[in-house]
Formats: structure tokens, sequence, C-alpha cells
């Protein structure tokens, strides 16, 4: 029987790095053997992919779905897309972030539907966007640093600090 591979995204903000949060993160999913999904850009995106892709002997794959568009016919990522931690870029043709993360042509239906459990860290709009995403799709997931950065995010969703829970949440969820 044919094994799906388990694909752990790791949203968070495009600007800030949340270092101390989503290094440790990242190595521990690289050394369970899942995959990692981020939005492919700066940030807890960039950092997350650094982290998962310097794990020595991981057997999962850095996956980033890129915004693109077509400019007079001509596809262009958006600039700085992938960050080069990116192993899988997914090419996507979609523009729409931020505010707009949970339009239509946003690649953050993507993101979410994508993966098999979803650790949201803080960030801005887009962020937000990805985890009211992960509510309607019904996606499991999980916040995860300092709880005053989710005061804007669904109430419904557990907050923690603690990379223990984060850990014992994906090894329960993801299986």
């Amino acid at each position: 029987m044919l094994q799906r591979r388990k694909v752990i995204g790791v949203m968070g903000s495009g600007r800030d790095e949340y270092r101390e949060w989503v290094i440790p993160l990242a190595r521990w999913i690289a050394e369970h053997g899942y995959d990692l999904l981020t939005g492919a850009g700066e940030g807890v995106m960039r950092v997350a992919a650094e982290a998962f892709v310097a794990v020595p002997g991981r057997r999962g794959v850095s996956i980033g779905i890129v915004p693109g568009e077509l400019v007079d016919g001509v596809y262009k990522p958006r600039p700085g897309y992938p960050n080069p931690s990116v192993e899988l870029p997914v090419f996507t043709h979609l523009p729409l972030s931020g505010n707009q993360g949970q339009e239509v042509m946003s690649r953050n239906h993507l993101n979410v539907l994508t993966a098999h459990a979803i650790v949201v860290l803080p960030g801005g709009p887009g962020t937000a966007s990805e985890a009211a995403l992960a509510v309607r799709y019904r996606k499991p997931t999980l916040l995860f640093g300092p709880e005053r950065e989710f005061r804007r995010f669904p109430e419904l969703l557990e907050r923690t600090e603690s990379l223990e829970r984060v850990c014992d949440w994906l090894l329960g969820t993801v299986r």
C-alpha cells in the first residue's frame, strides 16, 4: 500500500524570524521524518526551511508554495521567492497575501490544504488569514509562540509557548 508523505505546515511572519521558536521546531520536524511546508518567503518561512534542511540524514523535503502572477503572458514569481532553502518550490499564479490572504487568488489556501497539520507562529494579517483558513478547512492547527502575539487570531485555536506541547500534539495528530 502506498504511504502518503506527512506534511507539517509552519506559518508565520514574512519579516520577523522568531528564531528561538522556529529553529527547534523545524529541526524536530526534520528529525521525525516529516516534510516541511512554508510559504517560501522570508522571516519565519526562511528560518524554518534553513533549520530543516540543515538536519543531517533527514528524510523529509522542504516544500514552499510560491506566490506569482502572469504579467503580459509571462509567469513571474514574487521577487525574493522562493528562499534558497526551499527544495521543492510549488510555483503558483496566486499573487494575493497579507490582508487579502483569504481571497480566492491567495496561495494561503494551498498552504493550508496541503499540510496534514499546521503550526502557526506569530505574524501579521497574512498569517492570521492562514489560521482563519485552517479553521474554515478544519485543518489541525496549533498556535506556537508568545500568547500576546495571537490576539487577532481565531479564539478557538489552542495557544502554547511550549515546544514539548507542540511536539506531543504533532505526534498525536499526524499519523
